[in-house]
């Protein structure tokens, strides 16, 4: 399992885009970071360590 690094709710007025930029943030850190959607939260999780 992945670790969790943030979730915005999907209904967030912006769409995914909190979790992308999060996610970007991080990359340019030099963490793997991406964006997944789960379903039973309805939440956008930014997530390291995926593939």
């Amino acid at each position: 399992m992945a670790d969790i690094l943030d979730r915005i709710p999907a209904g967030n007025p912006r769409g995914s885009w909190p979790a992308e930029e999060s996610a970007a943030r991080l990359r340019e850190q030099g963490q793997q970071a991406e964006v997944v959607m789960d379903l039973d939260s309805d939440d956008f999780l930014v997530v390291a360590g995926q593939r």
